[in-house]
Protein backbone atom coordinates (compact mmCIF):
# COMPACT_ATOMS: atom_id res chain seq x y z
CA UNK A 1 0.00 0.00 0.00
CA UNK A 2 1.43 3.37 -0.94
CA UNK A 3 0.82 6.68 0.77
CA UNK A 4 0.47 10.06 -0.90
CA UNK A 5 2.62 13.05 0.05
CA UNK A 6 0.83 16.22 1.15
CA UNK A 7 1.65 19.52 -0.46
CA UNK A 8 3.04 22.14 1.89
CA UNK A 9 1.45 25.58 1.60
CA UNK A 10 3.01 28.92 2.58
CA UNK A 11 -0.11 29.76 4.64
CA UNK A 12 -2.15 27.80 7.20
CA UNK A 13 -4.92 25.85 5.49
CA UNK A 14 -8.26 24.30 6.20
CA UNK A 15 -9.62 21.20 4.54
CA UNK A 16 -13.01 20.33 3.06
CA UNK A 17 -13.92 16.70 2.39
CA UNK A 18 -16.64 15.81 -0.10
CA UNK A 19 -18.07 12.67 -1.64
CA UNK A 20 -20.02 11.59 -4.70
CA UNK A 21 -20.98 8.36 -6.40
CA UNK A 22 -20.42 7.53 -10.03
CA UNK A 23 -22.81 5.40 -12.03
CA UNK A 24 -21.91 1.81 -11.26
CA UNK A 25 -20.66 0.89 -14.74
CA UNK A 26 -16.97 -0.11 -15.09
CA UNK A 27 -16.62 1.38 -18.59
CA UNK A 28 -18.04 4.74 -17.43
CA UNK A 29 -15.83 4.75 -14.33
CA UNK A 30 -12.72 4.06 -16.44
CA UNK A 31 -13.64 6.91 -18.79
CA UNK A 32 -14.29 9.27 -15.85
CA UNK A 33 -10.84 8.51 -14.44
CA UNK A 34 -9.30 9.09 -17.88
CA UNK A 35 -11.08 12.47 -18.24
CA UNK A 36 -9.47 13.59 -14.97
CA UNK A 37 -5.93 12.66 -16.02
CA UNK A 38 -3.30 15.38 -16.42
CA UNK A 39 -3.51 15.12 -20.20
CA UNK A 40 -7.33 15.19 -20.44
CA UNK A 41 -8.53 17.63 -17.76
CA UNK A 42 -9.68 20.91 -19.29
CA UNK A 43 -7.22 23.76 -18.58
CA UNK A 44 -10.09 26.24 -18.02
CA UNK A 45 -11.47 24.06 -15.23
CA UNK A 46 -8.12 23.76 -13.48
CA UNK A 47 -7.59 27.52 -13.79
CA UNK A 48 -11.07 28.22 -12.40
CA UNK A 49 -10.44 26.05 -9.35
CA UNK A 50 -7.31 28.06 -8.60
CA UNK A 51 -9.01 31.37 -9.45
CA UNK A 52 -11.63 30.95 -6.71
CA UNK A 53 -8.88 30.41 -4.11
CA UNK A 54 -8.51 26.63 -3.86
CA UNK A 55 -4.89 25.73 -3.15
CA UNK A 56 -5.11 21.98 -3.66
CA UNK A 57 -7.70 19.42 -4.69
CA UNK A 58 -7.36 15.64 -4.64
CA UNK A 59 -9.92 13.04 -5.69
CA UNK A 60 -9.70 9.42 -4.57
CA UNK A 61 -11.77 6.52 -5.90
CA UNK A 62 -12.96 3.18 -4.55
CA UNK A 63 -15.26 1.26 -6.86
CA UNK A 64 -17.83 3.94 -7.80
CA UNK A 65 -17.34 6.12 -4.68
CA UNK A 66 -15.33 9.34 -4.99
CA UNK A 67 -13.74 11.20 -2.10
CA UNK A 68 -12.42 14.75 -2.61
CA UNK A 69 -10.08 16.70 -0.36
CA UNK A 70 -9.93 20.45 -0.93
CA UNK A 71 -7.35 22.63 0.83
CA UNK A 72 -7.88 26.38 1.10
CA UNK A 73 -6.56 29.35 3.09
CA UNK A 74 -8.20 29.81 6.50
CA UNK A 75 -10.21 32.84 5.31
CA UNK A 76 -11.73 30.96 2.35
CA UNK A 77 -15.55 31.21 2.08
CA UNK A 78 -16.89 28.00 0.50
CA UNK A 79 -20.31 29.28 -0.51
CA UNK A 80 -19.14 32.43 -2.28
CA UNK A 81 -16.30 30.56 -4.00
CA UNK A 82 -18.69 27.90 -5.33
CA UNK A 83 -21.12 30.57 -6.56
CA UNK A 84 -18.27 32.22 -8.44
CA UNK A 85 -16.89 28.92 -9.77
CA UNK A 86 -20.27 28.11 -11.32
CA UNK A 87 -20.06 31.29 -13.45
CA UNK A 88 -16.54 30.78 -14.82
CA UNK A 89 -15.87 29.89 -18.48
CA UNK A 90 -16.73 26.32 -19.45
CA UNK A 91 -17.53 25.30 -15.87
CA UNK A 92 -21.15 24.32 -16.49
CA UNK A 93 -20.16 22.70 -19.78
CA UNK A 94 -17.68 20.55 -17.81
CA UNK A 95 -20.31 19.73 -15.18
CA UNK A 96 -22.81 18.70 -17.84
CA UNK A 97 -20.18 16.57 -19.59
CA UNK A 98 -19.15 14.86 -16.32
CA UNK A 99 -22.80 14.22 -15.38
CA UNK A 100 -22.97 11.31 -17.83
CA UNK A 101 -20.63 9.45 -15.45
CA UNK A 102 -22.00 10.72 -12.13
CA UNK A 103 -25.01 9.69 -10.07
CA UNK A 104 -26.59 13.18 -10.11
CA UNK A 105 -29.37 15.26 -11.60
CA UNK A 106 -29.02 16.91 -14.99
CA UNK A 107 -27.84 20.52 -14.72
CA UNK A 108 -26.35 20.16 -11.21
CA UNK A 109 -23.38 22.37 -10.36
CA UNK A 110 -20.24 20.93 -8.79
CA UNK A 111 -21.44 22.17 -5.41
CA UNK A 112 -24.73 20.32 -5.82
CA UNK A 113 -23.11 17.06 -6.99
CA UNK A 114 -20.43 16.76 -4.34
CA UNK A 115 -21.81 16.26 -0.81
CA UNK A 116 -19.91 17.83 2.08
CA UNK A 117 -18.69 15.32 4.65
CA UNK A 118 -18.55 16.02 8.37
CA UNK A 119 -15.41 15.21 10.29
CA UNK A 120 -16.26 12.80 13.09
CA UNK A 121 -12.74 11.95 14.34
CA UNK A 122 -9.22 13.30 14.33
CA UNK A 123 -5.95 12.25 15.98
CA UNK A 124 -4.37 15.70 16.41
CA UNK A 125 -2.93 16.46 19.84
Amino acid sequence: MKGYPSKQHPVPVKRYCRTMELKNAPELIAEYVKRHSQSEAWPEILAGIREVGILEMEIYILDNRLFMIVETPLDFDWDSAMERLATLPRQQEWEDFMAIFQDCKEGDTANEKWKMMERMFYLYE
